[in-house]
C-alpha cells in the first residue's frame, strides 16, 4: 500500500504525466455521458421493455463494446466499431494496392492521408449500417416511424461514430495514448459490474448453485485472467530450440542479445478485427432476415469456428505488417550479429520468417482458444453478461489495453528517475519491442 501511494504521489508530480491522465479522464466521462443521450424522437421506456434481447448472442456483445449504448439507442449507438472495420478495410489494401503502399512509404504525410481516407471510409460504413440498426434494434421497440426520422437518425449515428472517433484521437495525442482501446476498455468496463449481479443474481436462485458455486467460477475467471496476460504479453525465446540459433556474435555487459520473437506478436489485435467483421451480418440483419442466423448464436458451433477461424488468419495477417524479417536482418548484420549456419541478409530473414510461421501458430491457435472460452462458458449455464469475461473479445482488450496504459505510464516515471509500477521488471504491453536478454 505504502507503494502504490507513492507510485501515486509521483505520478502526480509530473505535470505532464498528470495533465495527460486528467484530459484521459476528461475525454471518457464525455464519451460515457454522451452514450446515455437517447436519439430524438425514441422512447426509453418502450425500448426499456425490449432491452432483454440486448444481453443475449451477438447483440449482447456489441453492447458490451458500446458500454450499453447500443441497447440504448444512444446517439454513440454504433461507437467506434465503424472505425475499426474502416482500418481493417485500409490495412488490408495497404498491402494489396500500389498506391496505398506509396502511401506509407511517404512518412507523415502519407499517414495523414492514410487516416483521411480511413475518416472518410468510416462514414461510408455507418451510413450503411446504421439503417440496419434502427432497423433491427429501434423499430421493434418503437414501431413504424416516417421517412424524416429514418433520415435524422441515421444523421445523428453516422455524427456520433465521427465524434468518438474524434475523441480517441483527442486522447492518443492529448492523452496517454491508445485512445480508440481505451474507448472500448471502459465500455466493456461499464458492463462489468452489471454482468456480475446479473450472475451473482441467478446463482442464489434455486438451482443456482449458491454462493459455492459463484466463488468456483471466480477462481476459475482469475486463472482465465492469468492466462490472458500471458498470451497478450507474448513469451519470448519460445520454442527454445529456434530461439538459442538466433544470437548475436556480440554480447553486452556480459549478456548475449536475442531477437524478440514472441508466440503472440500480434496482441488483441486480430481479436478485434475478427470481432468487427463478425458484427457486420448482425449489423444488416433487420434488412435481410435470416441472414444473421449463423453470426447471432454467439455459443453456437459455426459462429466460433468462423471466429476462430478468422483469428488465426488475422494474427498471421497482423504479424506479417508488423514484424519485419529483413529489417530484423539488416539490424543484426549491422551489429555483427549472425545466426550460426546461416548466410547474413537474404537468407538471414528468409530463416527468421520460417521461424515466425512456425511460433505464430500455436500463438494463434492459443489466441482463438481463449477468445472462444465464453462460448464454453455460456454452455455451462453461466449468464451470458458474465460469460463474456471468461476470455473472449473482452477480457483480451481488457487485459491488453490494461498493460499497454499501465507500460505508458511507467515510461514516464522512468523517463523522470522515479520508480516504475513494479518492485522488480517492466511492465511487458502487448507491443512491447526492443532487444530481449537472457
Amino acid at each position: 500500500m505504502k507503494k502504490l501511494i507513492e507510485t501515486l504521489k509521483n505520478i502526480w508530480r509530473i505535470e505532464d504525466l498528470r495533465v495527460r491522465i486528467l484530459n484521459t479522464l476528461g475525454f471518457l466521462l464525455i464519451y460515457r455521458l454522451g452514450s446515455y443521450v437517447v436519439l430524438p424522437g425514441v422512447d426509453p421506456a418502450l425500448l426499456a421493455n425490449n432491452n432483454s434481447q440486448a444481453s443475449e448472442g451477438i447483440v449482447g456483445l456489441i453492447n458490451i463494446f458500446a458500454g450499453g449504448a447500443f441497447s440504448r439507442a444512444s446517439v454513440f449507438g454504433l461507437g467506434i466499431m465503424p472505425y475499426i472495420s474502416a482500418s481493417i478495410v485500409i490495412q488490408l489494401l495497404s498491402m494489396a494496392v500500389p498506391y496505398f503502399q506509396k502511401m506509407q512509404k511517404e512518412g507523415e504525410s502519407g499517414r495523414k492521408k492514410i487516416n483521411q481516407i480511413t475518416r472518410m471510409l468510416t462514414v461510408v460504413i455507418t451510413i450503411f449500417q446504421a439503417p440496419g440498426y434502427i432497423a433491427s434494434q429501434i423499430i421493434p421497440a418503437i414501431g413504424p416511424q416516417e421517412g424524416f426520422f429514418w433520415v435524422q437518425s441515421v444523421i445523428i449515428l453516422v455524427t456520433g461514430t465521427m465524434f468518438v472517433m474524434w475523441l480517441g484521437e483527442k486522447i492518443t495525442d492529448k492523452g496517454i495514448g491508445n485512445g480508440i482501446s481505451l474507448i472500448i476498455m471502459i465500455g466493456i468496463i461499464a458492463r462489468l459490474p452489471f454482468a456480475f449481479f446479473a450472475e451473482f443474481g441467478a446463482r442464489l436462485e434455486g438451482q443456482g448453485g449458491g454462493l459455492i458455486m459463484l466463488l468456483i467460477e471466480l477462481v476459475i475467471l482469475v486463472f482465465v485472467v492469468m492466462a490472458t496476460i500471458l498470451l497478450v504479453q507474448g513469451t519470448r525465446r519460445i520454442p527454445v530450440q529456434f530461439a538459442k540459433k538466433i544470437v548475436g556474435n556480440k554480447q553486452y555487459g556480459g549478456v548475449r542479445q536475442y531477437i524478440p520473437l514472441k508466440v503472440n506478436a500480434a496482441g488483441v489485435m486480430p481479436i478485434i478485427f475478427a470481432q468487427a467483421i463478425m458484427f457486420i451480418p448482425a449489423a444488416f440483419g433487420g434488412f435481410v432476415p435470416g441472414v444473421a442466423g449463423v453470426f447471432s448464436n454467439t455459443s453456437g458451433f459455426w459462429y466460433n469456428l468462423i471466429f476462430a477461424v478468422l483469428i488465426i488468419l488475422f494474427t498471421y495477417f497482423y504479424t506479417a505488417i508488423t514484424v519485419n524479417p529483413n529489417q530484423m536482418a539488416e539490424d543484426m548484420k549491422r551489429n555483427g550479429g549472425f545466426v550460426p549456419g546461416i548466410k547474413p541478409g537474404k537468407k538471414t530473414a528468409e530463416f527468421i520468417d520460417s521461424v515466425m510461421s512456425k511460433i505464430t501458430l500455436p500463438g494463434s491457435i492459443f489466441l482463438a482458444l481463449v477468445a472462444i472460452m465464453p462460448a464454453f462458458a455460456m454452455q455451462m449455464k453461466i449468464d451470458d453478461q458474465f460469460a463474456y469475461f471468461y476470455g473472449g473479445t473482452s477480457l483480451l482488450i481488457l487485459v491488453g489495453v490494461v498493460l499497454d496504459t499501465l507500460q505508458q505510464i511507467e515510461s514516464h516515471l522512468l523517463m523522470r528517475h522515479y520508480d516504475g509500477l513494479m518492485k522488480s521488471g517492466r511492465i511487458k504491453g502487448r507491443s512491447s519491442v526492443g532487444m530481449a536478454t537472457a
